[in-house]
């Protein structure tokens, strides 16, 4: 919803009308007389005396006017959304052409707006959305202004678990954080939250990937960082759709904790297998409990990754269930499941044979791709390109024999 850059807001009307406009909706459902009362300050404060500095150009005199208007801003007011919307659009319009949009003040409106439209976030929550969106696209793109509000939009989104009405994607996320002119712990901070929402909304996935971020974004000495790479690793170890671990072994923060214990068993679901696997179990028996890990899961995890490993040695070849069985350490019975789970997964591709007991393996993905890994597309290559040199020898020849067999024309 948010993912506009800032836009502008026009409103027809000089400043005295729109003035009035705001407060005859503030004040839209009171008594005659309470209306009065209210309005009387405001037309008070409107008239210029003679002698004064029109209205218009009186910069200072406006500004009081705005203030005394922002401080009346209680609650939506009982319009309809369309009417709320273009009285918050009104607000905006004045607020960010009367003062600096990274001034003091502009923040404290900016704050006080914000907790008016995320108070009791599950009332009336679409039009809050709306008008967030809208005071976040009001904010120039490199204010420090907008982290600030696109916080409280993910937060609220959190708790109504609300992120599709959001739209917010990663993409934009980091496009923004390169604009915005904030210190690097600020986006650090912005990540963290949008994580935290993510989590809220029971949506551990998204939340990893923005952990990940957080991570990243972080002085990778500090003792946040290395707090958050442990946390980090347990989170990748404990989500059963994350595979891919290499990418962890590129953030400083995780490396500067490499003498911790997860930090060994994160090493082999890298590389390694589900006897390395039970090995360090062994030697680290609390483990587990004490950073929430579930041995029932990781060995699942570790076995699919296991597999996935062999597959990629037979990629284009039958894998037999012989060599599933053995690497797996599971019963022969149960090797067209652990098959199926893995292509379920998305590690491998393939075909499976009764007839043949084996795996017929198209496609399988690399845990990590070094030089062995390397060395096996290289021998693939060539093996294709031999495959290919086959094919294009056959076709020469089959031209040939053609070319002979045609009569030679008349001379």
């Amino acid at each position: 919803m948010a993912g506009a850059d800032s836009v502008s807001v026009f409103a027809e009307g000089t400043f005295e009308e729109q003035v009035q406009e705001l407060v005859n909706y503030i004040v839209r459902n009171r008594s005659e007389g309470e209306r009065a009362e209210f309005i009387r300050p405001f037309q008070e404060a409107l008239k210029t005396s003679e002698g004064q500095t029109p209205l218009e150009q009186d910069a200072d005199r406006k500004r009081s006017i705005f203030q005394m208007v922002a401080v009346e801003v209680k609650s939506l007011g009982d319009g309809t959304d369309k009417e709320i919307e273009g009285f918050f659009n009104l607000l905006f319009s004045h607020l960010f052409s009367l003062h600096a949009s990274e001034g003091s003040d502009t923040k404290v409106y900016v704050n006080a707006f914000v907790q008016l439209l995320t108070h009791q976030p599950s009332e009336r929550k679409f039009i809050k959305y709306r008008i967030l969106s809208n005071l976040f696209n009001a904010v120039e793109r490199t204010s420090s202004l907008r982290p600030l509000v696109y916080i409280a939009l993910v937060q609220m989104a959190g708790l109504n678990n609300d992120f599709d009405t959001l739209q917010i994607t990663r993409a934009n996320v980091e496009k923004w954080l390169s604009e915005w002119n904030i210190p690097q712990i600020e986006k650090a901070v912005f990540l963290k939250n949008v994580s935290d929402a993510y989590l809220t909304a029971s949506q551990p996935a998204n939340a990893y990937d923005y952990e990940r971020l957080y991570i990243q974004t972080l002085p990778s000495s500090s003792s946040a960082a290395q707090d958050g790479a442990i946390n980090l690793i347990a989170t990748a170890l404990r989500l059963p759709t994350v595979f891919d671990f290499d990418p962890l072994f590129k953030l400083d923060a995780v490396l500067a904790v490499k003498d911790h214990e997860l930090f060994s068993l994160l090493q082999i679901f890298l590389n390694d297998g589900l006897l390395e696997f039970k090995t360090w179990e062994a030697s680290h028996s609390e483990a587990l409990e004490k950073h929430k890990l579930d041995r029932t899961q990781l060995e699942r995890k570790i076995r699919l990754l296991t597999l996935a490993s062999l597959a990629f040695q037979h990629i284009g070849r039958d894998l037999s269930y012989s060599k599933i069985t053995d690497a797996l350490q599971v019963n022969p019975d149960e090797v067209e499941k652990w098959a199926i789970d893995v292509i379920r997964a998305g590690l491998v591709w393939g075909k499976l044979s009764q007839t043949t007991h084996s795996l017929h393996v198209t496609r399988a993905t690399a845990r990590t791709f070094e030089k062995e890994q390397w060395e096996a597309l290289e021998k693939r290559l060539q093996a294709w390109k031999s495959g290919l040199n086959g094919v294009l020898e056959v076709v020469v020849g089959a031209k040939r024999q053609v070319g002979l067999g045609q009569p030679q024309n008349a001379v």
